[in-house]
Formats: structure tokens, sequence, C-alpha cells
């Protein structure tokens, strides 16, 4: 059976260095010339629709479909210079990873992501990541997390003509949320702790196997082929 890996970016894939918040931040300064309004805004395993409304909320703005595609604009303008100046770097393990997975004879790869698709884009172009994730699913295509794997699974189909059971998907995230949004539809979830979270605190939300990291390519590759059905493998 052909095996679906969707991934996350943002913790998971690469750290952007503060590069999207900071592009928020700069957008909504030169929309309406208040300073910082995204600091105190969480953001781990957001989509970036939820993202940007909350902080609109706190700055009491209201938020037309006007203004969101004005915000939208200028986000991406400023996220592109943003990421370019960023200390961001790429996770570890994962270039090898993605390098495996590709190879691997019934794998594809997706992107699971609460990033715009353009924001995402950026962020994984100027790694040179963008060669590995032809699709996905996207914060663009639905604010909730949660719906976002029947959006990638259908882009599968559409891509490659390749139909997936859900159970067949493995969403690799760093947060809860990514866990949830696997969970939802009985897809398959490895956390790995190279995010905001902890292993520990991972190995709660019932993911399926937790990794401090990406590198570790053999575990990973022989564990998808057997989608999680190793017993006694679901953390460490």
């Amino acid at each position: 059976m052909p095996k679906f890996i969707l991934l996350d970016i943002d913790g998971t894939l690469i750290h952007s260095g503060g590069a999207g918040k900071e592009a928020m931040n700069s957008a909504l300064e030169e929309i309406t010339g208040i300073n910082a309004g995204f600091r105190d805004i969480a953001c781990a395993g957001k989509t970036d629709p939820t993202i940007f409304r909350e902080g609109f909320a706190k700055a009491d703005i209201e938020a037309d479909h006007g203004f969101m595609g004005r915000f939208n604009d200028s986000y991406l303008i400023h996220l592109r210079s943003a990421v370019s100046a960023s200390a961001g770097h790429v996770k570890p393990g994962v270039v090898g990873l993605l390098t495996r997975l590709e190879r691997e004879n019934g794998f594809f790869l997706g992107l699971l992501t609460g990033n715009l698709e353009q924001g995402a884009r950026i962020k994984l172009g100027h790694f040179d990541l963008n060669r590995f994730f032809p699709f996905g699913a996207f914060g663009d295509d639905d604010a909730d997390r949660n719906r976002l794997l029947p959006v990638a699974v259908n882009r599968l189909q559409e891509y490659n003509g390749i139909d997936v059971e859900y159970s067949d998907c493995i969403v690799i995230g760093d947060t809860p949320r990514d866990v949830e949004a696997a969970a939802t539809h009985g897809a398959a979830c490895i956390a790995v702790g190279t995010g905001p979270y902890s292993v520990e605190s991972l190995a709660e939300t019932g993911a399926d196997l937790v990794v401090p990291d990406l590198a570790d390519t053999e575990r990973i590759v022989t564990w998808i082929k057997d989608n999680g059905s190793t017993p006694g493998d679901r953390h460490g």
C-alpha cells in the first residue's frame, strides 16, 4: 500500500529565525501604524489566518475581506526579506530523511502546514526544500488545521492519480495540534521535539511515535513502512 507522508514546516523542517512573526508585525505596522501587534500572539501549530485574526482582534481591527487581502499581500512581501535576513536553519536530519523518503518506492511526500501557500514556498525556497514538495495543504485552504488532511489527500490524487486511505497517511509535526490533525482522520503521527514542545510533553499527546529530531533516518523509514505497528515503539 502507498504511504503518504505529510510534513509541517516551522519547528519540524526549519527554524525561520522568527521571520514569520517579524513579517506579521511589519505588515500590520505598514497598514495601520500599530507597532509589534503580534508580539504576544502564540503561533505554534496554528494556521496563518487564525494567527492573523488573533492579532487583529487584539488591536481591535475589523478585518473584512479587503483588509485581509491587503494584509496578506504586505505580509508576503515582508516575509521574503525577513527570511533572507534571518538566522534560520534546517532542522537536524531533514534533508537526509526527505531524500530517503522521496526515493522509497510507494512513498509520497506532501506538506500539511498552517502557512499560507506562498509563505510556505518563500520559507522552503530559502532553504532549497521546495523540490521535495510538489503539493500539500495550506492555511489558505482552510483556517482549521484539522480539515487540511483531506485537502492534501485530494491533491495527491490530482497530482499523482494515487488514492490513499487516511490510515495510510503519516503526519510529521512538532506540536500537539499536528497530532490532533492526524488523529481526527485516523492517520498516524510522528511528533518531533525540535519545536517548542519537549519530547516528554509530546509523548502525552497520543502521538504514535515521538522522536527528538529527524536524524535517525532508518528508524523513521522502518516505522513508516510498518505504520506504527511495532509494539512498544511509541516514543523515545
